[in-house]
């Protein structure tokens, strides 16, 4: 009984010293298994690439291998895609891919490639990873996108939160930004001119406040900028660099440099705006010696730019009115600038090509007074924007419009009037 006891003794003082190593392991720091790298690529050639991309490198150390985590797939195959993008429900994915074919495709289509290693503990890399992995899988994938909300830069933005325990939006959520919304968009678009117009019109004035540096992570450059530079405490107390290299893996050629600061564009849109007010000057006197060649000048312009406005302004009112865009929401452009303009093609056609003088006197009646409506309400929107509730950076819309307007309307007729003896 006695060796029975002592053999049994013998045997438990082994089996805890053959566990003693493996409880010394467990409390040990888990292996640096992987390598997590922030990509950042720059602008491509469709509208929808000029803000760039982003994405969440993770490289296995023991296998050599790297995957991709895109947060930004979309498909124009994707079932009711362009309905739900007219209305604003725009359905993204969340993706994986071998890092090398990813990086083979931005360089293919001539874009910028810059990777930033990130220095965070094993533990935090493990713990990303796993987010990573749970968010590409079937139940988890798809999200809905919001150009400034919710995007592929501010899912990486949030991940790197992840990273550093909170530390990161700790720092950046109340730091005042540099730009509003709209003048961050615009440091992308300033080297296509319709399209830079034609943003800005559609764009409300909820995008023209002041915003922090955490919302401005809706660009992905802007999140290359901030972790750079950016330190985080560890549980130790201890300062590190969330950034330990930085690696440029392609340098795009011949491509419109982004602004750092954002260019006044209404007096380019104001020159447009003379020229043209110039123009149907020179026809109204053309129509004095002329009456034929006058009218069509005079009518067919009018009809073009009725209907370039009228579709402009029929789409703000569909995206304002009718859809989940909220940033086009609360747009005074639509106080001169709406699906009433539309009037103008048919009114200017009869102006240009009825042979009964009774018509083409009404119809130009009409006109001058929907160009006046265009008028007061363009300056009706100038002056709400004087209240800081109100306030719109749509100059560049009255600088392209009003000129025009104001020859069209009964304001040349009023102030003959009024300078007359």
């Amino acid at each position: 009984m006695k060796d029975r006891f002592l053999l049994s003794l013998l045997f438990m003082l082994l089996l805890a010293l053959g566990a003693w190593p493996l409880a010394a392991q467990t409390d040990a720091v888990i292996p640096d298994r992987f390598t997590l790298k922030i990509a950042v690529m720059g602008p491509g050639d469709e509208l929808y690439f000029w803000w760039g991309h982003i994405a969440l490198v993770v490289e296995d150390n023991s296998t050599g291998t790297a995957r991709f985590y895109d947060y930004g797939i979309f498909s124009f195959a994707n079932e009711h895609f362009y309905t739900n993008f007219a209305f604003g429900r725009l359905l993204y994915s969340c993706g994986v891919s071998p890092a090398e074919r990813s990086y083979r495709t931005y360089i293919a289509t001539n874009r910028d490639i810059t990777l930033y290693t990130l220095n965070i503990s094993p533990e935090n890399e493990e713990a990303v990873r796993r987010f990573a992995e749970n968010s590409v899988l079937p139940e988890n994938r798809d999200y809905y996108y919001h150009h400034f909300k919710d995007n592929c830069a501010t899912r990486i933005r949030d991940i790197i939160d992840l990273a550093t325990n909170g530390q990161f939006k700790a720092r950046f959520g109340d730091a005042p930004g540099r730009y509003t919304l709209r003048q961050h968009v615009r440091r992308h678009t300033w080297f296509s001119p319709f399209m830079d117009w034609a943003l800005n019109f559609l764009m409300g004035q909820d995008i023209d406040v002041p915003i922090t540096i955490w919302q401005e992570m809706f660009l992905p450059a802007e999140i290359g900028l901030r972790i750079s530079d950016f330190t985080y405490t560890d549980d130790t107390g201890v300062d590190h660099p969330l950034v330990s290299s930085v690696e440029v893996v392609n340098r795009a050629q011949n491509r419109p440099a982004v602004l750092d600061v954002p260019r006044w564009q209404w007096p380019y849109e104001l020159a447009v705006g003379i020229v043209l007010a110039g123009m149907l000057v020179c026809f109204a006197r053309i129509s004095v010696k002329r009456p034929l060649l006058g009218r069509r000048l005079l009518g067919f312009t009018q009809s073009a730019l009725g209907l370039f406005f009228g579709i402009m302004g029929s789409i703000l009112f569909f995206m304002t009115f009718f859809t989940n865009h909220d940033y086009t929401w609360h747009n005074s452009n639509i106080l001169f600038i709406n699906p009433f303009l539309l009037a103008i093609v048919p009114l200017g056609i009869t102006l240009a090509t009825d042979k009964r003088a009774v018509n083409r006197w009404r119809a130009e009646q009409l006109m001058r007074a929907i160009w006046t409506g265009v008028l007061l309400g363009g300056l009706l929107s100038m002056i709400l924007k004087i209240s800081p509730p109100f306030y719109q950076q749509n100059q560049v819309t009255h600088a392209l419009v009003l000129p025009f307007a104001l020859v069209l309307s009964y304001a040349p007729g009023w102030a003959r009037r009024m300078a007359a003896p």
